[in-house]
């Protein structure tokens, strides 16, 4: 369920050592990730210091990762990620401003208990800052994070990471697999800041594991988050989601619907939203290795809870290639895309996006 490419690779149970076999010594392996970009703004235009109109463009580093992984034993492994992302300090004299964020993407323990669970492998309870249950399992199909988050973070108020303890576990015979946990809820870059937990649940079935090479690829989703603001106060999100990997295209789509009562007691008015996403990912030769291509589109309707049909629109289309790699699990890849937004039946529409972009990835 790891996330090739994106250093978002989960620790199988027992990594490095046979299933009851301690005899190995303990293991460490470190590893990075970088995504860096160029991007040119052509709409909305801009302007300087100096009140001139521009367009903005800029050389990036949007995040860059240094994984620390390892086992204690063939039960006890571990994860260790520093993030440093495109987020700026800012503190006006202090020498220091203007600096990428230094933070904890991921930490924490993991406990494999697949020696108890017979054909329920790949079963462990994980403790610590970690992988939320749908976005992770999503990645691993998806593979272009470098390019942007997926819908169920950028427009769903999903955190990818979160401080909590969780528990996973394959169905036996491949069918599917399902991950629960209780969060802080606030995400890994947010303090708990009261006493309420969400609590998150995932259960994905393959209906046909041993069938045809269309139906052996596919895979339903249903995930839940339940979490609260504040006491009494929802933040509750609902998702649909289907998979299919193919020899020659990867292809997903997502329903999501949220409810949020993000307001001042005692205001408890509910706020609906949903949407819904698809994209595929077409190979040119085969996955990972030479041309590829993606398409994908957004749209978000921020207030379905009522009669109104406001949405916010995204289309993204690129051409990428992914670099040979002769041994090992190392990655690169670099990519042209587009990406647009536009807005319907706004009142007053915010204006329209337009970037261009060349995203690049390395991972080892």
């Amino acid at each position: 369920m790891g996330v090739p490419g994106l250093g978002h690779a989960q620790i199988t149970a027992g990594a490095g050592t046979a299933a009851g076999d301690d005899t190995q010594p303990a293991s460490a392996r470190v590893g990075a990730v970088i995504f860096y970009d160029y991007t040119f703004q052509s709409s909305p235009k801009a302007t300087d210091a100096a009140g001139n109109t521009i367009k903005p463009n800029a050389f990036n580093v949007a995040r860059t990762y240094l994984n620390i992984t390892g086992n204690i034993s063939h039960v006890v492994s571990y994860r260790i990620t520093p993030d440093i992302n495109a987020t700026r300090f800012t503190l006006a004299g202090n020498n220091m401003n203007g600096s990428l964020v230094f933070r904890l993407k991921y930490g924490y323990a993991q406990m494999a208990l697949s020696d108890y669970t017979g054909a329920w492998n790949n079963s462990y309870v994980r403790m610590g800052i970690q992988q939320t249950p749908i976005i992770d399992y999503e990645e691993g199909v998806y593979r272009y994070r470098f390019q942007g988050t997926l819908f169920a973070e950028r427009d769903g108020g999903m955190s990818s990471s979160d401080a909590g303890i969780t528990y996973h576990s394959n169905l036996p015979n491949n069918y599917g697999d399902f991950h629960v946990g209780v969060y802080n809820g606030e995400g890994y870059n947010g303090a708990e800041p009261n006493d309420q937990k969400a609590y998150a649940a995932r259960f994905s079935v393959r209906p046909a594991p041993l069938g045809g090479a269309f139906v052996k690829g596919l895979r339903f989703t249903g995930y839940y988050l339940g979490d609260h603001y504040q006491q009494d106060y929802k933040r509750n999100r609902a998702m649909f989601n289907v998979l299919l990997e193919q020899k020659r295209y990867n292809f997903g789509f997502d329903y999501l619907a949220r409810q949020d009562q993000n307001k001042t007691p005692p205001d408890k008015t509910t706020v609906k939203s949903d949407g819904y996403s698809f994209f595929i990912t077409p190979f040119f030769k085969e996955k990972g290795n030479g041309w590829e291509a993606l398409v994908r589109y957004d749209s978000f309707r921020p207030d379905s809870g009522t009669f109104s049909d406001r949405r916010q629109n995204r289309t993204i289309a690129g051409i990428a290639y992914w670099f040979p790699h002769p041994g090992g699990n190392g990655t690169a890849a670099i990519m042209l895309d587009y990406e647009g937004i536009r807005y319907r039946n706004y009142t007053a529409p915010p204006v329209k996006q337009d970037k261009v972009i060349v995203h690049g990835l390395i991972n080892f």
